[in-house]
Formats: structure tokens, C-alpha cells, sequence
């Protein structure tokens, strides 16, 4: 007897409120990284259907930004409770639909109802101010929303920053239209549902599709005002291009070659230790932006290092990410996969030497698995240097002196994060002030308190995030000069 035809699941976008297909029909394939099984398929949408989305997010938004602060703020909280109670299903979504071990997905559930708890405890505080008044005026400064925000976001933290990316907007008094990555966007479209039973219809809309198309369209909408993006530095151009024709406000968080310099007088297996937990390799197998993918040593302790880094890198336990003991799981997609693969491939041909990893693992016969990969010998102008591979590639580079390796850290189009190492406060403040990057870690692994501004310099982006700076930048201030008679 034939086996049943497996059914996939047919998933709609969320517009106003209501469950829709994409206007032409075409439909996106969600793939597990794992077990590469179709596991679901997703509207392919694109111009109607963001049009579609903007005119229902501008039909909310006069009565969301009326509720006033308090009213929204705690319609935010709810959503917070709402997201707590199904984080465990929402984090094994992620890992199904992303790759992401179960460990990290959990981790980024909680980072969401955090986010959305901060940005609900500062919302008053978008707010305007005085000027010294005159014998015959007075003036005044508000700060208003903008109306319709569109929030890109990417796949390798897929319900973080589809629900924590949403929060500053929705709390200064926006509606939104998010568009999540196309290759990870089941657990926004859950967000869809569980903020369906808390904010007015239209304020919340998630539109599935492609960047150039989707994306494309949401950047140049003329009612769209405002938009932030967060991915890649070649997608955050195309941004910038979309939305110049209409002067509108972006702020982009982009990608970076984030160095790590340690010194020489610091606890040897505990920086080795954190060099690797900055790589983020155990949390979503390296595919973040700020992930330490330079790492400068001294050359006194390099040989000491190697040998503890690589200690640490074998010892992270590679498989099915569902297995909450597993700390690295496969890559989010097949053509990222490759990718990956190309350059670890054009690392060897240019002389680097392989450490650790290198390729596929020997173990799971299916999956976009990669090895947790250490290279060393290599000079600043090879490929895996000078660009983001976005996987769990780590570069080992030697250093001798502090001036010169600043200036090699500094020798890259990218100024997202940097970290040192050393027990010298000296050291530490002179290397953090030398450094170029919008965010600058001493003996820390990239972990940011919350309220702490966060945004790249150079082509890392344009603005800030996860502080009081990305609430305001959701509104516009006004002045208001009044004449006394």
C-alpha cells in the first residue's frame, strides 16, 4: 500500500486583521535545515500586497497613536504575557523553520518579551520640550509618530526580530508593516495571530515574501515614511537607493567583520573561552552580524591560545538542534550553505590553514550542517578576512604591536562591534577609544544591557537600536511657536 501523501501546510499573510494569500498566488517554500523537508509554504507576496498592507496600516493608525501612551503601552505588555505563554512552541518553530538549536531559540523568545517590556516602560518618554521663552512667545517642541513604519527584518533570529524589532515603532504610536525573511517566516506569522488577539486590527501586518520584491515595494511606498532594516550590507544599499527618492527616514543594522584583539597579560583559557562564545557559534552556528570573526592575538601566548580555542571549538556537541543538548545546528538555507562551503573552499586555495572543521561534518547524512571552523595562517587581504561569511568561521590572526593591531582592526569597510582583552584598564580604554565601531566590548562576549544603545559605524548601518535613541527615532519632532498678545 502507498504511503499518504504528506500534507504541507499552507500559511497566509495577516493584512488588516484578516488571513490572505498573495494577490498573483505565488507561494515560498519553507524548508527545515535539518532534515531538508519541505515543512511549509508561505505567500510570495508583492506590490498589491504591500499596498494592500499600508493602506490597512494607515486605517489604524490615527486611532492607535489616539490610545496614547499608557493605553498602548500596556496593549504591549499583554502581548508580552501572550508571547510568554507560548514560547515553547514559538522556539521550536524556529528551530524547524531556521535550523537554530532549541537553546538559542528559547533564548530569543525570551530576548522578544524582554524588548517589548522595555520599549512599553519607556514609551512616555518620546516627548518633546521647552524653549526659553521670549517677552512675546513661547515655543514648544512635540514629537509625533509617523504614521506607517516598514520593518524588515532577516532570517537568522527569526521570532526576535520579528517581534522585538516591532515594539519601538508600535510603542511611539505607529502601526507597522514587517516583512520577514523570506527564508524563516512561520514564527512572525505566528506573532500575527497572538497580536490579532491584542492590538486593533491594521496595526500589526506581516507581509511574506522576497526582498526584491516585497522588501522592495514596502522601501518605496510613498505613505511608508519611515524604515528600518536589518541584514546585509549590499541589501541595506538597496535600501538607501529605494527610499532616497522620497527623502525618507532609514536606519539600517547591517553587517560586520567584528575584531577581537587579546592581549597578552589576560587568563588564557577564558578569553580562548570567550572568543568563541563571541562568535556565537553555540547560539545560531555564527550567523550573526556581530559575530568575532577576527580574532587578533598576541604573538606571545598565540601557541597557548590555539590550543584552548581549538580545545573549546571541538568540545561544541553538532546535531539535530531540537535536542536541547545540541549547541550547533545546520545553516538556515541551502544557498547560505554554499555559500559558506565557497569560502572555506577559497580560504585553503589562498594558504590559510585548517585548525579545526573546514566542511561538512561526517555525521548527518542530510542538513546544511557546517564544522565549527578555526583557520589561522593568514594576512588581512585574503577573502574569509576581509569579508562577513556569516557562519561559523573563525579567523586567527598574530599581533605584536598595539598600535599596529588597531589599525589592522581597523582596516575594514565594516565598524559594527570590537572586543579586548586585558586585565590593563590602560590598554582597555586607549584600544576601546582607538577602535571604530558603534560598540566596543571589554573582557565581555556580546552581551548588551538592556537600555544600551546598539548600531554599527562605517557601513555597518545608520542609527541606533535597543535604547531610548530607536523609540524617538520612530517619531518626528514639531515646534511650536506661539505669539502672546
Amino acid at each position: 500500500m502507498a504511503s499518504p501523501m504528506k500534507v504541507v501546510p499552507h500559511r497566509l499573510m495577516h493584512i488588516g486583521g484578516a488571513w490572505v494569500d498573495a494577490a498573483a498566488g505565488a507561494r515560498l517554500e519553507a524548508v527545515d535545515p535539518t532534515s531538508e523537508e519541505l515543512v511549509a509554504t508561505v505567500p510570495d507576496g508583492g506590490d498589491e500586497d504591500v499596498a494592500a498592507a499600508v493602506d490597512a496600516a494607515w486605517s489604524a493608525a490615527a486611532g492607535w497613536q489616539e490610545l496614547g501612551w499608557a493605553r498602548r503601552a500596556m496593549l504591549l505588555r499583554e502581548l508580552a504575557v501572550r508571547i510568554e505563554a507560548e514560547a515553547e512552541q514559538l522556539a521550536r518553530l524556529d528551530v524547524r523553520d531556521a535550523g537554530l538549536p532549541l537553546s538559542g531559540t528559547r533564548s530569543d523568545v525570551a530576548g522578544a518579551v524582554a524588548e517589548i517590556r522595555y520599549y512599553a516602560g519607556i514609551a512616555p518618554q518620546a516627548r518633546g520640550s521647552t524653549a526659553p521663552p521670549t517677552r512675546d512667545t513661547l515655543s514648544y517642541t512635540v514629537r509625533e509618530p509617523y504614521g506607517v513604519v516598514g520593518r524588515i527584518v532577516p532570517f537568522n533570529h527569526p521570532f526576535r526580530f520579528a517581534a522585538g524589532k516591532v515594539a519601538a515603532p508600535l510603542a511611539a504610536g505607529n502601526s507597522v508593516v514587517l516583512k520577514p525573511g523570506e527564508q524563516s517566516s512561520l514564527s512572525a506569522l505566528e506573532l500575527a495571530r497572538i497580536a490579532a488577539g491584542v492590538l486593533p486590527p491594521g496595526v500589526l501586518n506581516v507581509v511574506t515574501g522576497r526582498g526584491p520584491t516585497a522588501g522592495a515595494a514596502l522601501v518605496a511606498h510613498p505613505q511608508v515614511h519611515r524604515v528600518a532594516f536589518t541584514g546585509s550590507v549590499p541589501s541595506g544599499r538597496a535600501v538607501l537607493r529605494g527610499a532616497a527618492e522620497a527623502v525618507k527616514h532609514v536606519t539600517l543594522e547591517l553587517g560586520g567583520k567584528n575584531p577581537i584583539i587579546v592581549f597578552p597579560d589576560v587568563d588564557v583559557v577564558r578569553a580562548a573561552h570567550a572568543a568563541v562564545t563571541g562568535m556565537n557559534i553555540a547560539r545560531c552556528t555564527g550567523q550573526s552580524c556581530g559575530s568575532t570573526s577576527r580574532l587578533f592575538v598576541h604573538a606571545s601566548i598565540a601557541d597557548r591560545f590555539l590550543d584552548a580555542l581549538v580545545a573549546r571549538v571541538s568540545a561544541l556537541r553538532l546535531g539535530d538542534p531540537m535536542d536541547p543538548r545540541t549547541e550547533v545546528g545546520p545553516l538556515a538555507f541551502r544557498a547560505h550553505h554554499e555559500r559558506v562551503l565557497g569560502y572555506l573552499d577559497t580560504a585553503r586555495r589562498e594558504g590559510a590553514t585548517v585548525l579545526h572543521g573546514g566542511g561538512r561534518p561526517a555525521g548527518p547524512a542530510r542538513g546544511f550542517f557546517v564544522e565549527p571552523t578555526v583557520l589561522s595562517d593568514l594576512d588581512d587581504g585574503m577573502t574569509v578576512v576581509r569579508e562577513e561569511v556569516f557562519g561559523p568561521v573563525l579567523s586567527v590572526l598574530i599581533w605584536h604591536d598595539a598600535d599596529e593591531v588597531v589599525r589592522r582592526a581597523n582596516a575594514t569597510p565594516f565598524g559594527l562591534t570590537a572586543s579586548v582583552w586585558t586585565r590593563d584598564i590602560t590598554a582597555a580604554h586607549r584600544t576601546a577609544a582607538a577602535l571604530e565601531a558603534g560598540y566596543v566590548y571589554v573582557n565581555g562576549t556580546g552581551r548588551r544591557p538592556t537600555g544600551t544603545p546598539f548600531g554599527g559605524w562605517k557601513s555597518s548601518g545608520l542609527g541606533k537600536e535597543n535604547s531610548l535613541e530607536e523609540l524617538v527615532s520612530y517619531t518626528r519632532e514639531k515646534t511650536v511657536t506661539v505669539t502672546l498678545w
